[in-house]
């Protein structure tokens, strides 16, 4: 279980390695993209003048796809099943899609870092997200990018917990087909300890609007179900996972507690031989400001060791 920095406090807000956090009351691991993006090209010495908006580079498309349930609101700014919430926040945009295309960050198959090298371990997943238009009477969401990212099979996130500072798996970026369909190749994701297992993600207008968090139409967590957890979490690579599960409820939790995950549990088939696909429908209204009673977008709970 690794420790996660905590960002230091400054009279212009929290900052993490220099870098002010997009969303000033979420963990640095909850953060999104567009901060992702600027960790992972600082540790590649790439930033100039300490933001990636003064001469850097970031990402290019590619499109794939899913099925579950989920609802999801959201103003010009964000929402989305349940979790969504504001983000306006300092954009840092950097100049323009070479940077996407330096980051590497689009992709499907998420388990190795964007740079090569280290590979996550654990139990095959595939997971699949259909985003669909609210405002235009559910219609698929063609086009809009989805960032996803997830904890490791040991409760750790790459990038930001100790020892995994220059590690990029289990995160990328998809630009959903006609049909609103988005899919990554990943790894089941343990369950850390104040936390129902989830994975994270972001809904874009299209891939370059990325590189700025005020520009998310919705934030949101899918939640994977109990049965596929158990399971999985039997496996040594996940030690210390089944004792967590034990110990918090799809009703507990600080996310999705409010509804006890219904829009935002995945439909989920598999086993763990042959590795689980987990599916959800997404839908996004970008007219619609979120309820009062939303859960927040990043998460709460904190990860090992925070």
């Amino acid at each position: 279980m690794s420790r996660i920095p905590e960002p230091t406090p400054t009279p212009q807000g929290p900052m993490y390695e220099g870098r002010l956090l997009d969303r000033a009351d979420e963990e640095v691991v909850d953060q999104g993209v567009a901060f992702d993006l600027r960790t992972l090209m600082s540790r590649r010495g790439l930033l100039i003048g300490g933001g990636l908006g003064l001469g850097a580079v970031v990402l290019a498309a590619c499109a794939p796809g899913a099925t579950g349930s989920s609802s999801t609101t959201a103003t010009p700014t964000p929402s989305a099943t349940g979790t969504a919430s504001d983000t306006n926040s300092p954009g840092q945009n950097p100049n323009g899609p070479d940077v996407l295309d330096e980051a590497g960050i689009i992709r499907q198959d998420i388990r190795s870092s964007i740079d090569g090298g280290a590979t996550a371990d654990g139990v095959p997943l595939s997971f699949e997200l259909q985003i669909l238009d609210l405002a235009n009477g559910g219609v698929p969401f063609a086009g809009v990018a989805v960032y996803a990212w997830h904890c490791n099979a040991q409760g750790e996130y790459s990038l930001y917990s100790s020892g995994l500072e220059d590690v990029s798996y289990l995160r990328g970026v998809q630009v959903a087909d006609d049909d609103g369909r988005v899919s990554f190749t990943s790894v089941f994701p343990g369950c850390y300890s104040g936390r129902w297992p989830h994975i994270h993600f972001e809904v874009y207008p299209d891939a370059t609007a990325i590189t700025d968090a005020s520009n998310a139409i919705a934030t949101s967590q899918l939640a994977l179900p109990e049965d596929a957890c158990s399971a999985v979490y039997a496996e040594t690579a996940y030690s210390g996972s089944a004792d967590n599960l034990a110990r918090i409820s799809l009703t507990s939790d600080n996310v999705f507690g409010d509804d006890g995950g219904v829009s935002q549990l995945a439909t989920t088939t598999g086993s763990v031989t042959g590795g689980y696909t987990a599916t959800l429908v997404v839908g996004v209204d970008t007219t619609t400001t979120p309820s009062a009673g939303a859960a927040p977008t990043g998460g709460g709970g904190r990860p090992p060791g925070s």
